[in-house]
């Protein structure tokens, strides 16, 4: 309103008078807010002065003339605009100079899409506003700035009314009706945001909580009773957490989550060990019924850690240390590692391979080179894995992911497949698009959600220069570092039709060359060792015919 009342003052009576107002109310604004320091109250002044005298000039300069009539509406538009794009810039500055955010991230979060459409209705509506006020000052002066008065007075009551509806809605829908604890949908939001914003050098932690015994209580309490404990146990979180940045939510059913910013996978251990221990002593009608005598819950913890593929795969690590917890005998809080994950077992490898095998052989009639190089990066994979300092659960991923990573492949057509020669630019980009639809054909079976990174950025590059997201250094999963340099030895040393073959010391010489630009050098030297170790009577022939070759040079 404010916005308003000093544009058609500017448009009937000029810039003096607007800035002798600005400064009366700004000085009525700061006797009013003491409370507010100094500064903002000058800065306030200042970026409206900018605002306002950049308007004017706008309003002549398009041919705008004060104190009379106009019939054209572009000299309004435009110092309407100039005086919306100023404010947008001047107060895009204050947040990058009094937040500790990046500019990209107040850019995003600025100038995001809802943040845009809605800044542009309020400036829109402004606009309106101010000509309605400059006509009604134009033909009645006094009785005009009194209807616009009663006007601004019942339109502020009206968009206080819709704003508190508006938040109220906003509520409703991140709330949990039954615990009052944000929602499911809220939480992997928030979780998906902290990700994403996540700098170089800082962390995160989640939790899945999963109250101990909830069927048996239902069953012999009833399910009112049982919501009773839904909403006592929200109530304990929201009271635990009410002090701290942590974002608690019910995740369903009995299960809830924490989201911990800032914050290692042992300092949130410790957290949950001692609301664990005060939750046990807690009396809760039923409680003593229960097979442990008293309330409690078991917990999964799990930390960011670079390379970490998406905010999923933290969850599903969170979900394994939850259901390790519960083997544990319940009423405990474990942090995932890979050693404690359920899968490892030699019996479950064998098996999945044998699916993925199967599934593997829809290359055969269309594509015998990709079938052919899948299973060879397989053996590689499983013969590297047992030199590296790998667990167990990473060996099995690693394998299974070679296996399979090339499965987006069957989305290209036949004759770009199997071209003789060189790929053109359009043919190459379709070509690069086989790790999305790979991702896209992995991700259709949850239990194989582990291989997604293997599948997806097996062609990312250590600088950075790699496809399809750029990802750069210790960004890229381990596996996926591991994967991309086992895939490009065996393209280099089988018969493609677009290259020609390298001898294993050419391709050795060619790992060596890209170590540090295509490849993570932390696993050059290991994997030549191990085709060394693996092809002794190969290696050796090579290097003798290589002597020869290089004495002549």
């Amino acid at each position: 309103m404010d916005s308003a009342i000093y544009l058609a003052v500017l448009f009937l009576y000029g810039v003096e008078t607007t800035l002798h107002l600005l400064f009366l109310c700004n000085i009525i604004f700061s006797i009013w807010n003491r409370h507010i320091v100094w500064w903002k109250h000058f800065f306030n002044f200042s970026i409206y002065s900018i605002m306002i005298i950049s308007a004017h000039y706008s309003f002549l300069w398009s041919g705008g003339i004060q104190s009379s009539e106009s019939t054209s509406m572009l000299p309004f538009t435009v110092s309407l605009t100039v005086y919306f794009l100023l404010n947008v810039l001047l107060i895009w500055m204050y947040f990058i100079l009094s937040q500790s955010q990046s500019i990209k991230e107040t850019l995003h979060s600025y100038f995001s899409k809802g943040v845009v459409i809605e800044s542009l209705i309020s400036y829109g509506s402004t606009l309106v506003l101010s000509i309605i006020l400059t006509i009604l000052l134009k033909e009645e002066q006094f009785f005009g700035l009194f209807l616009f008065t009663i006007l601004s007075v019942l339109l502020s009551f009206a968009f206080q009314k819709f704003f508190e509806l508006f938040k109220e809605s906003e509520e409703r829908a991140n709330k949990d009706f039954l615990t009052n604890l944000f929602n499911h949908g809220y939480f992997k939001l928030k979780l998906d945001e902290t990700y994403k914003s996540l700098g170089s050098n800082e962390t995160f932690s989640i939790a899945l909580l999963d109250i101990d015994d909830f069927k048996k209580y239902n069953d012999q309490n009833g399910h009112l009773q049982g919501d009773e404990l839904l909403r006592f146990i929200g109530q304990f979180l929201i009271n635990k957490t009410k002090l701290t940045p942590y974002t608690p939510a019910r995740y369903g059913g009995e299960e809830f989550a924490i989201l911990f910013p800032d914050v290692t996978k042992d300092e949130a251990s410790v957290f949950l060990n001692k609301i664990r221990k005060d939750f046990n002593d807690t009396p809760f009608k039923g409680a003593d019924d229960l097979p442990l005598k008293c309330l409690s819950f078991s917990a999964g913890i799990t930390e960011y850690e670079p390379g970490t593929y998406n905010s999923t795969e933290l969850l599903n690590k969170a979900d394994k240390a939850l259901y390790y917890a519960k083997a544990q005998g319940k009423n405990n809080v474990q942090i995932y590692y890979e050693e404690a994950d359920v899968y490892q077992n030699n019996l479950y490898l064998v098996k999945e391979i044998e699916n993925l095998e199967q599934q593997l052989q829809i290359f055969l009639p269309k594509d015998v080179y990709t079938y052919q190089h899948s299973k060879r990066v397989f053996k590689y994979a499983m013969d590297f894995s047992k030199k590296l300092e790998l667990s167990d659960h990473e060996k099995q991923t690693l394998i299974l992911g070679a296996l399979i990573h090339d499965i987006g492949k069957v989305e290209i057509p036949r004759d770009i497949i199997n071209k003789k020669g060189k790929l053109d630019p359009h043919e190459w980009e379709i070509m690069k698009k086989h790790v999305l639809w790979g991702k896209e054909i992995v991700s259709t079976t949850k239990k194989y959600e582990e291989l997604l990174p293997l599948v997806e950025l097996h062609h990312e590059r250590f600088d950075g220069k790699g496809y399809p997201s750029g990802l750069r250094g210790n960004n890229i999963p381990k596996l996926a570092r591991i994967l991309c340099l086992i895939d490009s030895f065996d393209a280099m040393t089988t018969e493609r039709p677009y290259q020609p073959t390298k001898t294993f010391s050419e391709a050795f010489a060619e790992l060596r060359r890209c170590s540090g630009s295509q490849f993570d050098p932390q696993y050059v030297e290991p994997f030549i060792e191990v085709i060394q170790e693996k092809f002794p009577a190969l290696s050796k022939k090579e290097r003798l015919e290589e002597e020869p070759k290089q004495a002549a040079q």
